[in-house]
């Protein structure tokens, strides 16, 4: 369990991804971001920067997570880099690896991947870059020299 200080600081959202909207594309971010809604993209923010994502039971992220801290009861797919601490609550669906310092995973949970341990230090040198065929394929025709119909 973490301490009262640590679900403090998690209860402060700086901005507010509601259930009717649709995100596609990479979101960096400081501070809290809590996601009801939909986001096809990678969530960023900075190793040490103390920021949170919060995934609702709504909140669905179709890409890759690399975050400091991070509470989930919606669904993720693709891999989650924790660099503090990861928290699955009871509707929390997770298809892809996980990399965290320290974890809470609440019975009903659900990890289809790898659960990876790692010190504070070794998950920032782990996290591997985004390939090619990680990028939404909505942002692949509109490279230069690519014909769109």
């Amino acid at each position: 369990m973490f301490s009262s200080k640590d679900k403090a600081a998690a209860s402060h959202y700086d901005t507010l991804i509601s259930t009717k909207t649709e995100i596609v594309g990479d979101i960096t971010f400081k501070g809290g971001l809590q996601v009801e809604g939909v986001i096809k993209g990678n969530l960023i923010a900075e190793a040490g920067s103390g920021a949170v994502v919060r995934i609702s039971t709504s909140g669905r992220v179709e890409g890759q997570i690399t975050v400091p801290n991070v509470v989930i009861n919606g669904t993720v797919e693709g891999d989650i880099y924790a660099y503090e601490y990861v928290e699955l609550a009871k509707k929390a669906r997770i298809n892809g690896d996980v990399y965290y310092h320290m974890m809470e995973m609440v019975l009903g949970a659900e990890v289809n991947g790898k659960l990876i341990h790692q010190a504070k230090d070794e998950l920032k040198k782990s996290k591997k870059p985004m390939s090619e065929a990680q990028v939404a394929p909505e942002n692949k025709g509109d490279q230069a020299g690519d014909k769109v119909d």
